[in-house]
């Protein structure tokens, strides 16, 4: 399918780009008009050999290319600055019916494309950005309702200095893209692994789905392989080493999926669970895998069949982060200043009463499971013994720990929590169920844990005041009316003139998440689900049903990166660490 080509030439040289003598920046130049196809697009990068590298910015716009049109979408300023961007939009890639028939295979099915499209791409300056070990819906790789196939790349604009290098941006966009192209129809696929790919993510989303009618917060299935390849690689560890997961006899129980039939694995019930064990034994790899089982996760990862409720959220301390108007009286009482800690704000939060807002703020957004490790928690908010009660009574200490609040959080607030516990037999008190990690073999160890136990009186766990958010505190918007909206790795996202620290934020896990959240955050504004009366619960509850209507696309708008979709809870938590964030009225 490939075009009539060019003769290598060099032609005529172009000026254009950089900046006059008199130091004002010259006028981009005027796009390339005239027949707008292949053949004239290899002409076109050809004769711009050489040239001077603004000259680039002619390219913008559609150009036919026969079964796909493709369109520069942004010209980077220079060979030093971010890729510039393409979109390919494919109206008939061959994909059945029965690929994208359901949002779930949709979503399924784009992952699996966008994947096969990166390694196709691989030695290219085309880039793809397909995530990691998750599922995620993302803008760089979509198939649309009515099968459509939609990427969105960054190219790397060849240059020489700061003179076109056309002849390489020729082989890139006449060449590698059409052959891209070529391999993604459907015809060119292993559609058996492409099926099993889909049916994989159908059954993981089934599984999930069924959790909440048979009272589980997390299932993991015998076999799944919990531990990663190395602290920087989230790749399932391989070897002789490898412990598969097996359940406790007692904790063992059997669902039905879709496409893999009867699955057996450990369910986690609804209430307080505990993980104990020795140090390195396990812990911490199966609440980092019911962590992460919030998200559908590729197959061959180990943890397909490792999943969590959606609205499972991880807490921890995150000492200085500030906190805006929020109500964390179940945990913080009787301060000595007299400040009302129902209407809680501060600029630099202690670890107490960061996780105090932490909880508080999940709660708040929808969260009815908790996932806490005491390793990134706040001591005094978590346990006080006897003696430290004996030496400091209650009246004169403010904070209510949570080992007295855990239980009334489930029984009036239905909120389940999962600790990993090292440290403390506290716990034991408060447990439904114990589960002990021992060379990563779990072990039902509850009725030995209740034997241990000691009779405790609960504090009262009353549901956190909602807030109205004013709007007008979300701007995206730079001093100079610009809007702002970047990344910086995984600790920071840039949104206006504020600098948002989301490092603490566990559940994200793929960076295009983070620029999905702030576009979130300019959704809730535009869309005016923000609108100066909704709570910030209702707010998150409308983005939702936009998001369900629309899907990814409802981000995209005038935004030419890549970007993944968050779940509302990291949204929430972003927007709860929005410095500027103003709150009008609490109810």
């Amino acid at each position: 399918m490939t075009g009539q080509r060019g003769n290598g030439g060099q032609g005529r040289r172009y000026g254009g780009g950089g900046r006059g003598a008199g130091g004002g920046r010259r006028p981009e130049p005027e796009p390339i008009r005239g027949k707008r196809d292949e053949a004239h697009l290899s002409e076109e990068l050809l004769k711009m050999h050489g040239a001077s590298y603004g000259r680039y910015k002619a390219l913008k716009g559609d150009w036919d290319f026969g079964d796909f049109t493709l369109t520069v979408q942004r010209v980077q300023a220079d060979p030093f600055a971010p890729p510039s961007r393409i979109r390919l939009l494919r109206p008939d890639a061959g994909i059945p019916d029965s690929a994208y028939a359901d949002p779930v295979r949709r979503r399924a099915t784009a992952d699996y494309l966008g994947r096969r499209a990166r390694r196709l791409l691989k030695g290219s300056l085309l880039k793809i950005d397909t995530g990691g070990q998750e599922v995620i819906a993302r803008s760089s790789c979509q198939v649309t309702e009515e099968g459509a196939l939609d990427l969105r790349i960054g190219l790397d604009l060849p240059g020489q200095g700061r003179r076109i290098d056309g002849r390489t941006a020729e082989r890139e966009l006449c060449r590698t893209v059409p052959e891209l192209i070529d391999d993604l129809d459907w015809d060119e696929i292993d559609r058996e692994e492409a099926e099993a790919f889909a049916d994989s993510v159908v059954d993981t989303v089934a599984l999930r789905a069924g959790l909440v009618e048979r009272d589980l917060v997390a299932f993991v299935a015998d076999g799944a392989v919990l531990p990663r390849r190395s602290g920087v690689s989230d790749e399932p560890m391989a070897g002789r080493g490898v412990v598969p997961f097996a359940s406790p006899e007692s904790l063992r129980v059997s669902v039905d999926l879709p496409h893999q039939g009867t699955v057996t694995g450990m369910g986690v019930p609804e209430g307080i669970t505990l993980i104990v064990g020795g140090g390195f034994h396990g812990k911490s790899t199966l609440l980092h895998a019911l962590e992460r089982g919030v998200y559908d996760h590729v197959p061959g990862d180990g943890r397909e069949l490792v999943v969590t409720r959606q609205d499972a959220v991880k807490i921890r301390a995150e000492e200085g982060r500030g906190v805006e108007r929020v109500d964390v009286s179940p945990f913080v009482r009787n301060l000595p200043t007299g400040a009302d800690t129902s209407d809680f704000r501060t600029e630099n939060a202690s670890g107490s009463t960061s996780q105090a807002a932490n909880i508080c703020e999940a709660v708040e957004a929808g969260a009815r499971t908790l996932l806490v490790d005491e390793d990134s928690t706040a001591t005094n908010l978590m346990i006080r013994d006897e003696r430290m009660q004996a030496l400091v009574h209650g009246d004169r200490e403010p904070l209510v720990p949570f080992v007295d609040l855990v239980r009334p959080l489930h029984r009036e607030q239905r909120v389940s929590t999962v600790l990993v516990m090292g440290g403390s037999g506290d716990y034991f008190d408060v447990a439904d169920q114990v589960i002990m990690l021992d060379a990563y073999h779990p072990h039902d160890v509850t009725e030995r844990a209740r034997a241990l136990a000691h009779e405790r009186e609960d504090a009262e766990f009353t549901l956190p005041r909602a807030r109205v958010i004013d709007p007008r505190s979300v701007d995206e918007n730079t001093a100079k009316g610009r809007s702002r909206l970047k990344r910086r790795d995984m600790d920071v996202l840039v949104f206006g003139e504020s600098d948002i620290d989301v490092r603490s934020v566990e559940q994200f896990v793929d960076p295009g998440q983070i620029t999905g959240a702030g576009l979130a955050l300019r959704a809730l504004v535009r869309g005016r689900h923000l609108d100066g009366t909704r709570t910030l619960a209702e707010a998150l509850d409308s983005l939702e049903e936009a998001l369900d209507e629309k899907g990814v696309t409802l981000f995209g708008g005038d935004f030419g990166g890549d970007y993944a979709l968050p779940r509302r809870h990291e949204i929430a938590a972003t927007l709860n660490r929005l410095r500027s964030l103003t709150v009008m009225s609490q109810r």
